[in-house]
This record gives structure tokens, sequence and C-alpha cells, in this order.
């Protein structure tokens, strides 16, 4: 198999809001294997929530006999019904995204949960691959409410499918190509809600290495406020 990655890099700031940070990383470059999670509120269901998570989705993926859609659906089931007892247990809300880049023979898989995002820069054009799944989305896309709008914003953190929603939660599972001087940045919404588009795609397009590009957008974060936990995890394509 093999692997396109040249370099990686992850990075996370806790920010002004919460005083512990309930993004959860998993970055490894040769064969990449990328994960986040990103707890829901602060109590110790968000904590144990993207940990678990993230711990359970790299084990089934590391030990798989093939990883493909069938064993990534299965990771993320298995993350789901863990969390979800977990839930049970505490008595309270557990429950996080999750977002994964993981390689495949002829390019990577993505599989995601929620709203934490996966971007690709390529050619100079910065696209959003991934779909957030939350009401404000949907409204925005069939014409609810403009996408900037209160209404959006009242329903923004309004998931429809979150790791222990308690209802096998259902994961996109995306088949992309990878090229030379493809650029890839998973992050948690600390930074997409705060860091816009434009932001993006100049820290995206240059010419550093990877560490250096994530201490740019978390700093970039941090001058927008700093209001959530910010997270996130850049790749480099030969």
């Amino acid at each position: 198999m093999r692997n396109p990655v040249i370099d990686v890099a992850v990075g996370s700031d806790v920010g002004s809001r919460y005083s512990a940070n309930f993004d959860v990383t998993y970055l490894r470059a040769r064969p990449l294997l990328a994960v986040l999670a990103d707890g829901m509120g602060d109590g110790p269901g968000s904590a144990a929530a993207g940990r678990t998570t993230v711990d359970i989705f790299v084990d089934h993926i590391v030990n798989a006999v093939e990883v493909g859609p069938d064993a990534l659906r299965a990771a993320v089931a298995a993350a789901d019904a863990r969390v979800s007892r977990i839930g049970r247990e505490l008595r309270t809300l557990a429950g996080c995204t999750l977002t994964a880049m993981v390689v495949a023979p002829d390019g990577c898989w993505l599989v995601q949960v929620g709203d934490s995002r996966v971007y690709r820069l390529r050619a100079g054009l910065l696209e959003l691959l991934t779909t957030d799944h939350t009401m404000a989305w949907l409204g925005a896309v069939h014409g609810w409410y403009p996408f900037d709008s209160p209404q959006a914003a009242a329903a923004r953190y309004q998931l429809t499918r979150y790791i222990g929603h308690g209802t096998a939660a259902e994961p996109d599972v995306l088949s992309v190509t990878t090229r030379p001087g493809d650029r890839y940045l998973l992050c948690t919404d600390g930074i997409s809600d705060q860091v816009g588009y434009d932001d993006l795609q100049i820290l995206l397009s240059r010419e550093a290495d990877p560490r250096s590009v994530v201490a740019g957008l978390l700093s970039a974060a941090d001058l927008a406020g700093g209001n959530d936990n910010a997270t996130a995890i850049v790749v480099y394509v030969d």
C-alpha cells in the first residue's frame, strides 16, 4: 500500500471558555491514520466520550484485516455503543463528534459523524469535503433560513448525528483521491467557527511546514476570541 503522506502535524488549544480541553486526537503518519473527536459540553460524559471514541476507533482500524467501509462502520458502531453505555452509567450526556482520515490503496477514506470538519486545499482551491450533521446545516441547505441568520445560530449546536446518540450513529464514509500537493485540514468547530474561509485558505497555502500551519490556525482561533477548544490536524500529500 502506497503511503502518500510526506508530513503531518497536530495541535490543540483549550481556549478561554472551558477550564479543560475536551478535544481528543490520534495521529500516525505512516500509514496515515488521523482521528479527532470533540466532546459535547464540559462534563465527565464529554471527557469520557472523546477519549473512548478515539481509542476504540483506532484499535479497530489498527487491528482490521482490511480497512474499508465495513471496517470503518464497525469501528464507529463499537465506539457509539460504548459511549452510549457510558452515558447511561453516568446518567448524563456522553457524546462527541468523530472525524477521521485513513489511508486507502487509491487515496484515503474519510469518516464523519457530527460537526468537526475535513477541508482540502488543491491547486489553490479550498473545499469543505464533509457535511455538518446539524440542524443549522439542514436549514441552510434547504432554504429554511440563511446560514448567518439568528435561526441558524440557534440550531448550530443541535447535532443530528453524534457518537453516543444511542440509536447507532450512521457515519458518512467517503472515498477521496489524493494528489501531489494536496493539503488537508481536520479540525473541530473551535477552528472552523472562529477562523474564516479566507484565513483558512491563506494559512494552508503558506510555504511552511505543517507544524507552523497548525500553530497559525490555533493562533488565529485565539485572536478570534478563543471561545472553544480548538484542534487541528494538517496533512501534506506528496
